[in-house]
């Protein structure tokens, strides 16, 4: 393996030894809340959600920007050093987003952190590096796509760390936090499945000429060249 495949799988382990664990934790923690009205159970519940929301965004950020940054060669990088310095700006701008989110106190404030956030990671998510199943909402492929999933998933995780003080006073607003984390949970029950599928599907760089001159549609490759005689 070389250094770009050790980046592309940075975000499947990232998921599985620190996303996936919270999440089993965040889900405990809110399951004692339901059965036993625990007010600590409560405090720990929103404390880990809020790094659960964080890490997950995070995360995503982080497999936008290896397969953006590692596509192609730094020298025929589309667009060239001005793209990649716009980038590099809404990165920033996203994590600085993210940063003010858990500072910012007004609900307004947090309101707008939260979607210049979710702004950055859709931004981010649109470029061409970005690989997507479907961009049609009509199409089954558009359900099935990580990608998607995993944007819905981070807006979902965004609006419950933006909203997190008036989910805790108002009760049509926690009834709506709970409906979230129904579909969040699928998601990333969703998320799961999909990104074990795709890591079958990508290959390793080296392989890629070879794997790509394949015909997917067809699922038919192109004969070995014959060896010298």
């Amino acid at each position: 393996m070389t250094s770009t495949d050790w980046l592309w799988i940075l975000h499947p382990a990232l998921a599985v030894v620190v996303i996936y664990p919270l999440l089993g934790m965040v889900v405990r923690l809110a399951w004692s809340i339901r059965r036993e009205r625990s007010a600590g159970a409560g405090r720990q519940h929103g404390d880990l959600g809020r790094w659960l929301a964080t890490a997950v965004v995070l995360l995503v950020l982080t497999a936008l920007t290896v397969v953006i940054a590692t596509k192609e060669p730094p020298d025929r990088f589309a667009g060239g050093p001005a793209r990649a310095a716009e980038l590099l700006l809404v990165l920033l701008g996203t994590l600085g987003s993210l940063l003010a989110l858990w500072r910012c106190r007004p609900a307004a404030g947090r309101l707008g952190f939260a979607l210049l956030s979710w702004a950055g990671v859709l931004l981010l998510g649109a470029q061409p590096e970005v690989w997507r199943l479907s961009d049609d909402p009509l199409s089954l492929a558009f359900w099935q796509s990580h990608y998607w999933a995993g944007v819905g998933l981070t807006g979902l995780m965004l609006f419950s760390l933006g909203a997190w003080p008036e989910i805790q006073r108002q009760r049509r607003l926690r009834r709506l936090h709970v409906s979230a984390s129904v579909l969040a949970a699928l998601l990333f029950s969703l998320q799961g499945i999909t990104g074990t599928r795709d890591l079958l599907e990508i290959p390793l760089s080296w392989q890629k000429p070879a794997v790509y001159a394949c015909d997917f549609t067809a699922k038919t490759c192109p004969p070995p060249a014959q060896g010298a005689s």
